[in-house]
């Protein structure tokens, strides 16, 4: 890929993620190193679905094939476009790996305008054959794109920025099909010149897109050694199983790939449902995709909302749920409708019960949004960045095979007599299903689900100092301890799994303990009282460290029964000890929960808790202060108790 003519051979410096981030999501569309890559992928998106409409209106309603009958060019149009994601995209995971990410969109923006001009003779000339083969080949450009997309975000946005990135590139996405799909309709519909006016369009849309292309800054290669595997299906089966020694990550991929199976669903049945169930005409099956988009978009710009600006996995449950409970509710919703003359948008939106449709239809897009952002940026933060690109390729396949299957189910269902809201209702449930297998398989987005709900709707929780809990590498946390759930608590605190030492009485609490072994904590007994738990414990926590995770430790060695805080015992030099002998220098992190003595999982009453659920009410305000960290080496218990006293009064 060497430099176009006309184009500048030197690459503008990279761009790394600043050290203090952006205030929202929206003010990244003020940075270089953003806004560019927006725009881009926005055209890219747009031009795409105009394409695609167009050309399927114009072989649908406007020409005569007799070898491409109107009732199968949706389906072949559809198919040769995805046809590239299953050949091509562990070939360009590769690529994005080894070139620079910004060389890679713009070869990529110059593929798009070479495609566009042979199908804007395609138009001109009403050449079907030419026209297929752009198809496949927008397919081909979009499979390129698609790795590069997702692993440019991770390397130059930070961890408090990718949530909302992902967010704007989602709805960004969402609203380029929505508007290329209408201006692609409404062009090749003007009398005499319609197929000029796109073929014009294509090619303004993808000079646009290469233009901002052009200031989008370098992004340097991640893995620049490695050595291009041409052969699609041997490097699609490594792709898999690279992606597969990342267990929450491959777990991740096939969560995603799901969400695109339940999207395909209905995306596909849209026509059907307008004129076989609702009665409307075209008019009313344009108005569901607008309702959908709408509604993919604002899920995604609330993910960093809701979840106070990190990559807050604990939102997927919430989405899975609203995706299955507004998807069932769909099937009541139209089942019954009494028989009508067709309508179009306007006759449609005057009857009321007709609303209830579009709000279930909203309703379960957004928290599609909810499900996907999240997954999306959690796949960008844990994967290895030599390789992220190569995971995402991974990814796209996945999403191919799962579309496909959407496709052969739903057509099965309708063959076997299914109506069209009665596959709704089927995949609301099969939905509901696979979400909780996939939540007992990866337990982590359950728990950042509890964690999210306890630190939002039991208690206002505040934190302050967050950007001191390491990003990455090992820490040993260490926070007072005041309730049974200051561990729930911590883990809505931390972007990272935290894996905690926790005192064995607290697993025999009812629920409590179940959590805290679905969260893999550690058990701890004192010495004299069960000396194997004391070593098994220790040795778990060495090896939590040497894997580079995160380590929570409460050292004063139980819950307070007074709300002060208790003397610090020695488990944690001990920690820091086996940690060193491995090599390991662990830093040490000082939190304090603050005012949680009182609140319901505090021991207040003759040294019992969990009594008088309200004897705070609701909402009760409580925080957790994280300090800077401390070198292994200047830890001592009595100075780290110090260290957490001062945070408590902060």
């Amino acid at each position: 890929m060497t430099p176009q003519h006309g184009q500048p051979a030197a690459q503008p410096a990279p761009l790394a993620p600043p050290a203090h981030e952006e205030p929202n999501q929206f003010a990244l569309l003020r940075q270089r190193r953003f806004a560019p890559f927006f725009w881009t992928q926005f055209s890219g998106a747009a031009n795409d679905n105009l394409f695609k409409f167009a050309f399927t209106v114009m072989v649908t309603y406007q020409l005569s094939v007799s070898w491409l009958p109107p009732a199968m060019a949706g389906l072949v149009i559809g198919a040769l476009f995805i046809l590239p994601f299953l050949l091509f995209s562990a070939t360009s995971g590769q690529l994005t790996d080894k070139y620079d990410k910004t060389r890679m969109i713009r070869f990529v923006k110059n593929l798009e305008i070479a495609i566009m001009a042979l199908a804007a003779w395609g138009f001109v000339a009403n050449h079907v054959p030419m026209l297929l083969l752009c198809t496949f080949l927008m397919g081909l450009h979009s499979t390129l794109f698609g790795p590069v997309k997702f692993a440019y975000m991770p390397q130059v946005l930070n961890e408090r920025e990718l949530t909302g990135g992902n967010g704007m590139v989602e709805m960004g996405t969402f609203v380029a099909i929505l508007l290329g799909q209408v201006a692609g309709g409404l062009l090749v519909a003007l009398p005499g010149i319609g197929h000029t006016a796109v073929a014009v369009g294509c090619i303004a849309l993808a000079l646009a897109g290469r233009l901002v292309a052009q200031f989008i800054p370098s992004a340097p290669a991640t893995d620049p050694g490695l050595v291009i595997n041409w052969n699609p299906f041997t490097e699609t089966w490594r792709n898999l199983k690279l992606a597969h020694g990342n267990v929450v990550v491959f777990r991740s991929l096939l969560g995603i790939s799901w969400m695109w199976f339940f999207g395909a669903v209905f995306l596909s049945q849209f026509p059907a449902l307008a004129k076989e169930v609702l009665h409307g005409n075209e008019q009313v099956a344009s108005l569901l995709l607008v309702v959908f988009s709408v509604g993919i978009g604002v899920g995604s710009l609330l993910c960093e909302v809701l979840s106070r600006r990190h990559v807050e996995i604990g939102l997927v449950p919430l989405g899975a749920i609203g995706m299955s409970v507004f998807a069932v509710d769909l099937y009541f919703a139209t089942r019954g409708l009494p028989a009508a003359e067709m309508m179009g948008a306007a006759a449609f939106l005057a009857q009321p019960h007709h609303w209830r449709v579009l709000l279930d239809l909203a309703l379960l897009s957004l928290f599609a949004g909810l499900y996907s952002v999240p997954m999306y940026a959690l796949i960008q933060m844990r994967s290895q960045p030599t390789h992220r690109a190569r995971i995402i390729a991974a990814n796209n396949i996945l999403n191919a095979l799962f579309m496909i299957g959407s496709s052969v189910i739903a057509g099965a269902l309708l063959g076997a007599g299914f109506t069209v809201p009665q596959v709704f209702l089927f995949t609301g449930i099969a939905n509901a299903v696979v979400a909780f297998y996939i939540f007992m398989l990866v337990p982590e987005y359950l728990l950042r689900f509890v964690a999210w709900v306890m630190s939002r709707f039991i208690y206002r929780f505040k934190v302050r100092g967050d950007e001191h809990i390491p990003s990455t590498g090992a820490a040993i946390l260490a926070c007072n301890h005041v309730s049974f759930v200051d561990a729930v608590l911590l883990m809505a605190a931390s972007p990272r799994p935290i894996y905690f030492l926790m005192d064995h009485r607290i697993f025999r609490v009812p629920v409590l303990g179940w959590l805290f072994r679905l969260a893999k904590a550690i058990p701890v007994a004192p010495q004299k009282e069960d000396p194997a738990t004391y070593e098994a414990a220790f040795e778990r926590a060495a090896q939590v460290l040497r894997e580079g995770d995160l380590l929570a430790i409460f050292p004063e060695g139980g819950i307070t029964k007074d709300g002060e805080l208790q003397p610090f015992k020695g488990g944690i030099m001990k920690i820091i000890e086996r940690a060193q002998a491995d090599g390991i220098q662990a830093p040490v992190v000082p939190m304090a929960l603050t005012n949680l003595w009182g609140s319901y999982f505090s021991r207040i009453e003759r040294g019992t808790a969990m009594v008088r659920p309200f004897r705070r009410g609701m909402f009760s305000r409580v925080g957790l202060n994280v300090g800077a960290p401390v070198a292994a080496s200047d830890v001592q218990p009595e100075p780290l108790r110090g260290r957490v006293a001062q945070l408590l009064q902060a």
